[in-house]
């Protein structure tokens, strides 16, 4: 089943398939009963999840259950966007309202109007436009950038997170008033670990349709050993995750059976490439063995720091500080990397560290730098 959907980022109509929400396990039933139950009641609905669990599948599925099914249901993923432009796509603007504004354009907000409003990753919007949406959900109206007046909209918005929404407000990341008029009703996705039988059925599901799609005679089936350790694996990408490693394990399979399952298509038969900060994955292999060895380069390590160089540490070298001397080492360095990336503009370099301009004169003073 495919339904139609307006995506985030033009006007367009994309597909949402339905058919990847399959499972037949206590908890994914149970999930799927919380969204059927929650559907028709028009209120804000969070749904929480760790990556790759389907969380866009599940708000497609409350939108279609809903009383709004024949509306809109639009989407806006609010990781890939800045502060600016979340604004700007969720409001709209009026022409002239910025370099570059040549004509009208009108907002997520005003498309989604008598349907349904889809946030992704909503703990990635700025705390100023968390106050608007706040205004739109509590009166139903906003302005759309560069304009006086106000657009009235009736929408219903589905957030979606994989952060724990509550401690961010804690920590003064997000809205206390924002979260409780979007809390209607919080519903947690179970990830893939949790779904006993449901990893097999997924696979066979997603394997058919590779099968398919290459233009293969017959459904490839899974052996013994392939079918082992899929159930075996963790799946921290969960559904996702595990749709990846399917396609791949199809492709490259010659017969009938699936006997081998690669889990990561990263193991170079070459030298190891750099990570970061270092010239090769086995640097960091022997810089660990040696900090665990020999508490001499611990010592080497605080001197190093002693001496305020440049220099960037590992997390191995991290760990094996005291936590006072680490804490100093990884704020001494996102200091100079910020103020490195914002052209030595410190209120631009505040901006990015997300402290004030008088924190970030503080730091650097006790750097010294």
């Amino acid at each position: 089943m495919r339904l139609a959907y307006t995506d985030s980022m033009d006007n367009n109509t994309a597909p949402v398939s339905m058919s990847e929400a399959l499972g037949q396990s206590e908890a994914f039933l149970n999930f799927q009963d919380q969204i059927s139950r929650v559907a028709p009641i028009d209120r804000p609905v969070l749904i929480l999840g760790e990556r790759g669990t389907g969380k866009e599948l599940a708000s497609a599925r409350l939108h279609f259950l809903s009383r709004r099914w024949q509306k809109p249901f639009v989407t806006l993923n609010c990781a890939a966007l800045t502060a600016t432009l979340i604004e700007s796509e969720l409001f709209g603007y009026e022409k002239g309202a910025f370099t570059g504004a040549g004509t009208r354009r009108i907002g997520r907000f005003e498309q989604a109007d008598g349907g349904t409003l889809f946030l992704d990753e909503i703990g990635n919007i700025p705390m100023e436009v968390q106050e608007k949406i706040l205004r739109v959900v509590e009166y139903g109206r906003f302005e759309r950038v560069g304009a006086v007046n106000p657009v009235h909209t009736d929408v219903r918005i589905v957030g979606a997170a994989n952060v724990d929404l509550a401690q961010m407000v804690r920590a003064g990341l997000f809205k206390q008033d924002l979260l409780d008029r979007l809390s209607f009703e919080v519903i947690y996705v179970p990830p893939l670990r949790v779904r006993n039988g449901d990893v097999m059925l997924l696979a066979k599901h997603f394997a058919g349709r590779m099968a398919f799609e290459l233009g293969f005679d017959q459904v490839l089936e899974f052996g013994k050993k392939a079918a082992h350790d899929l159930e075996a694996h963790g799946w921290p990408g969960n559904v996702r995750e595990l749709k990846n490693v399917v396609e791949r394990a199809v492709y490259k399979t010659n017969g009938p059976v699936i006997t081998r399952i690669d889990f990561s298509p990263f193991s170079s038969p070459f030298d190891p490439l750099p990570g970061p900060g270092t010239s090769s994955i086995k640097q960091v292999e022997n810089r660990t063995a040696a900090l665990s060895a020999d508490g001499k380069s611990i010592r080497d390590t605080e001197k190093r720091l002693g001496t305020h160089e440049e220099a960037v540490l590992t997390l191995a070298e991290l760990s094996g500080l005291p936590l006072k001397k680490a804490v100093f080492a990884l704020e001494r360095f996102r200091l100079s990397q910020a103020l490195t990336a914002a052209r030595f503009n410190q209120k631009e370099a505040a901006a990015n560290l997300g402290i004030s301009y008088d924190q970030l004169r503080g730091l650097k003073k006790k750097h010294g730098m």
